[in-house]
Formats: structure tokens, C-alpha cells, sequence
């Protein structure tokens, strides 16, 4: 309705397609998990549905990882990103996981840190690899304005994992908004945080990468 295409892909690992599909994302957070999206974004250009030198990408959750790995990790493909409840600090989230950061919120739940270390291609917590894929971790060479949003109540993702992102960014000098939904949780439960929430990534995409009307 506000003159965007939408492409909304299922990168392997992804669940309802069969454990096939789902073991391929094993060991490929970050890899080839991330470059099934960028790769249906370049399918999608090659066919003339888009112009992929005007791409914004966002998600949440795991999706809010790929929209930050998408100007951290990767280079060159997105004009902006916008994560609610993102992932970005991969190793803090396995601490978190194996209730070994300090937290008050101690999870301790072995079977996500088995699952989580699977799907990064580790065995251990603390692995330098990991950090390599993590976007805290790549502050630095972000290529896009970041919007950082996040549940005040998420227990599923640590608001310290946008909060440090939004950190780390500054630290660096690149440009990042940073928006706390006040009594809302990982899932957006309420109906006017999840109004807030639209409103604020879509304003922000068409501030960094408005449709380009043709005639």
C-alpha cells in the first residue's frame, strides 16, 4: 500500500518445510542463511520486479539478526534496516541461554544452546567465529542507518541486545534510533505496540529509502 514490494523469503533452516530444509540451516547463521535473502533479492531484480539499489530489509527476532547482519556482515545491499527484539551479539546470546551472563534472568536451558550452537556452526560459547558473524561485533562496518526497536519485557531476547548494538554504533559514529516499547513483549501481544511498531520501521524506511515514483 505505500508503493513497496514485499519479498518475505524462507532461508533454509526455516521451520514447516520439513527437517531436510531445516538441518540445511545447520551451521549457517549468518552464512547461508543470510545469503538466501540477499540472493532472492537479486533473483527478484534479475526479473525486474525491483531495483536493487533500492533495498531496505527488516525483521524481527532472528529476522532482526538478518536485517543487522544485512549492512554488518554483508555490504553494499540495503539502504536502511529496522529490528525489533534483533539478535546481535550471537555469544551473549548463548550466555544468556546457558545462564552464565549474570542475569537475573537465568535460563539454563540446554536444549536452545544445543539447538543455537547447531545452527552457528559451534561447540563451544565465546567462539571467535561466532563474534565474526555477530553485528555488535561489526559496528564498525555498518553501510546503512540502523533503527533499533525492542519489547521492554522481551524474555525471549535480551534488551541489552539492542541496547548494546545501539551502543556499539554510536561508539562508532554511524546513525541508529533507538526505541523501547514500554509493557510489551518479544511477540508484540498489544495490539497498540504493534501499531507503534509498524509505524515507526515503515516511517523510517521511507525516510531512508522513499519509493521512487516514476511516471
Amino acid at each position: 500500500g505505500r508503493g513497496y514490494a514485499v519479498f518475505q523469503p524462507n532461508f533454509r533452516g526455516s521451520g514447516g518445510f520439513g527437517t531436510v530444509f531445516r538441518d540445511a540451516g545447520f551451521g549457517e547463521w549468518g552464512r547461508k542463511m543470510q545469503t538466501d535473502i540477499s540472493d532472492g533479492v537479486a533473483e527478484l531484480a534479475r526479473q525486474g520486479t525491483i531495483d536493487d539499489h533500492r533495498v531496505a530489509i527488516v525483521g524481527v527476532g532472528y529476522g532482526g539478526y538478518a536485517a543487522l547482519a544485512g549492512v554488518t556482515v554483508q555490504h553494499g545491499l540495503y539502504r536502511c534496516a529496522v529490528s525489533y527484539g534483533g539478535i546481535s551479539d550471537l555469544n551473549a546470546l548463548l550466555s544468556l541461554k546457558a545462564g552464565t551472563d549474570g542475569s537475573e534472568r537465568r535460563q539454563n536451558d540446554s536444549i536452545s544452546v544445543r539447538t543455537l550452537h547447531r545452527y552457528m556452526g559451534t561447540e563451544t560459547n565465546g567462539s571467535s567465529a561466532v563474534d565474526a558473524l555477530s553485528p555488535m561485533k561489526r559496528a564498525a562496518d555498518a553501510d546503512a542507518p540502523i533503527l533499533l526497536m525492542y519489547g521492554a519485557d522481551d524474555t525471549v531476547v535480551s534488551p541489552r541486545q539492542s541496547e548494546s548494538m545501539a551502543q556499539s554504533l554510536k561508539a562508532n559514529g554511524k546513525p541508529v534510533e533507538l526505541v523501547a516499547i514500554k509493557n510489551e513483549d518479544h511477540w508484540l501481544s498489544r495490539g497498540p505496540s504493534r501499531i507503534e511498531v509498524l509505524r515507526g520501521a515503515i516511517e523510517f524506511v521511507e525516510k531512508h529509502n522513499p519509493v521512487r515514483v516514476t511516471q
